[in-house]
């Protein structure tokens, strides 16, 4: 049976869309191609999202490295020849309510630094002494004046650098308590470092100003390393603040000398220099200088300093007595100076050094040799008077670091002057028990000067007196004797808490006389140097005198009770220090 045929296959006619169903229509888009748009439009909106946070996270990431454009590079920096800023030029210390708002300019050492987050840091600037004001400096929204690189410069400058910075004085919200000028900030405009501070400090200021303990260990040298510096820092006070060997301030003197402290110390000592000027210049006394190198050893002894002059021996001056005796031999009725003095002592003690300033006097003596002690007693008295008006803020800052009693003076017309037998006879009577023995022909020792201090201060309310007639064994061979008792002399030592400040009395003015007591203390009349001294009182009549050496360092020191004659000192030198 034969297959059927297949049918023929015909095309579909097409079939017509309904309305609204195709791409186009009579009335527009379709909803498909509406729903396409939209999905298109939402793809494209997603990528621009996404590529502009992308584009964000690398702004930021070189933010972060600093690789974006620093709108403030001319306002701070290392300072250059074509640096300038002109506003007006305030010293700390005369800040006031009159400069609140107003731009000014300040050099000074940074003190302290810390970034407040990435937009702001706050410095402490000091300028001398204790003078110092916190600054703030703070990133601008557009990035300048101040930008965050600015910002992130400033916090970063070591401890100590030395800066110039512009900037307007404002009001803090509280005061400031770590800083002096506590009522005012510097807002921070301009900073450039003039010189940059090291990485690491030898010793740190907080550390410079406190009070020194240690005195043993000043053979130290300057060579030593800062490593070995900062092992010398002693031990750790109640505040967890170490404080520092004198050696390693002494190896680190700027940073010493930097101390508050110190500079309060050097503006007494100053004073001190000024006030006896004065005083002597007022009672009619003339200044003089004499030298430091001498062709013999002045007053006969051993310590002191040789040295090759050419081809000549020569000495450092152990004092100036000759020269005040040849000044006033030489017409002067009055005279002072104001010198180094040298004494090739081996004493390591906190109040002795191979190098001191001593204040002289010498005048000529018309009655009685006490016109000269009171001539002495009246320019300290001047001098203790005048640093307690004068020098009040540096005391009272001194008493801070290192305490102490108020320096009690006699009432007027009642200073305590005892002989050295009345001294004696107290300490024999009233002192510790080891001295109930204490001869009267002997010098006294530094102990029983102390103890004798004391009993004074309880029995007449003073830390400052004098003992007067000294035996004539404690006296050097220019010291004339009492014409009454030929045991002491009219010599005389002042003291201060307890504490020899002062040597001094009648001198002999006759050559003959001189002569007799040179030989009596065992000394060649006819050596050098003393041959020469004797001969200027032979060579013409040289009237009657008399007049004192007073140690500064140790006035100094023991008006403020400092622990060591040696801080009183700008370079104390010692058998164990020649630098700095």
């Amino acid at each position: 049976m034969a297959d059927p045929t297949p049918p023929t296959s015909q095309p579909e006619e097409p079939k017509l869309a309904a309305a609204g169903e195709g791409e186009e229509g009579e009335a527009g888009p379709s909803k498909k191609a509406l729903k396409k748009a939209e999905a298109k439009a939402k793809k494209e909106a997603e990528k621009a999202r996404r590529a502009a946070e992308h584009q964000a996270k690398q702004a930021a990431a070189k933010a972060a490295a600093g690789n974006t454009e620093d709108l403030a590079t001319e306002n701070y920096g290392a300072v250059t020849p074509q640096t300038k800023v002109d506003a007006e030029r305030v010293n700390l210390k005369n800040v006031g309510d009159e400069h609140l708002g107003k731009t000014i300019k300040i050099r000074g050492w940074i003190q302290n630094a810390r970034m407040q987050g990435a937009k702001m840091a706050f410095i402490e600037l000091r300028e001398e002494r204790n003078w110092a004001i916190q600054g703030v400096v703070a990133a601008s929204a557009e990035g300048k004046p101040v930008s965050k690189q600015m910002v992130k410069w400033i916090g970063g400058l070591n401890i100590e650098s030395f800066v110039l910075i512009e900037g307007t004085i404002e009001k803090p919200l509280e005061p400031v308590k770590s800083v002096r000028v506590a009522n005012y900030e510097l807002h921070i405009k301009k900073c450039y470092c003039i010189a940059p501070g090291p990485e690491v400090l030898g010793m740190g200021l907080v550390v410079a100003n406190k009070a020194v303990t240690n005195f043993d260990d000043e053979d130290a040298g300057a060579d030593v390393s800062v490593e070995e510096a900062r092992k010398a820092v002693e031990a750790t006070s109640i505040d967890n603040v170490p404080s520092a060997s004198m050696a390693t301030h002494l190896n680190n003197p700027a940073m010493h000398k930097r101390a508050p402290v110190q500079q309060a110390i050097a503006d007494v000592r100053m004073a001190t220099r000024k006030l006896f000027a004065e005083y002597l210049d007022s009672q009619g006394f003339n200044q003089f200088e004499p030298p430091c190198l001498i062709g013999a050893a002045s007053e006969g002894g051993s310590n002191v300093f040789g040295m090759n002059y050419f081809e000549k021996q020569a000495y450092l001056a152990q004092s100036p007595q000759f020269y005040k005796q040849f000044e006033i031999a030489g017409g002067r009725k009055r005279v002072y100076c104001i010198g180094p003095v040298f004494r090739a002592e081996n004493s390591n003690t906190p109040r002795h050094m191979t190098e001191f300033t001593g204040l002289d006097l010498e005048m000529e003596i018309e009655d009685d040799y006490v016109e000269v002690r009171h001539m002495l007693e009246q320019v300290l008295l001047y001098i203790f008077r005048g640093l307690a008006t004068r020098c009040a803020d540096q005391i009272a800052l001194i008493r801070t670091i290192y305490p102490s009693e108020e320096f009690l003076l006699p009432e007027p017309g009642k200073e305590v002057r005892l002989t050295f037998a009345e001294g004696q006879a107290l300490l024999r009577a009233e002192g510790p028990e080891e001295y109930r023995n204490v001869s009267d022909d002997e010098d006294m020792s530094t102990p029983q000067e102390k103890a004798l201090g004391a009993l004074i201060r309880q029995k007449y309310n003073t830390d400052f007196y004098v003992l007067d007639k000294f035996p004539e064994g404690a006296r050097p061979f220019y010291a004339i004797e009492d014409p009454e008792n030929p045991k002491v002399t009219n010599a005389f030592d002042f003291f201060m808490r307890g504490q020899e400040i002062l040597s001094g009395g009648q001198r002999i003015h006759l050559a003959d006389v001189l002569e007799a007591r040179i030989r009596k203390k065992g000394v060649d009349p006819t050596s050098s140097g003393i041959k020469e001294y004797v001969d200027v009182f032979r060579s013409a009549g040289v009237p009657p005198h008399g007049g004192g050496g007073i140690g500064l360092d140790r006035v100094v020191a023991w008006y403020l009770n400092l622990p060591s004659v040696h801080l009183a000192s700008y370079y104390p030198r010692t058998p164990k220090r020649l630098m700095p």
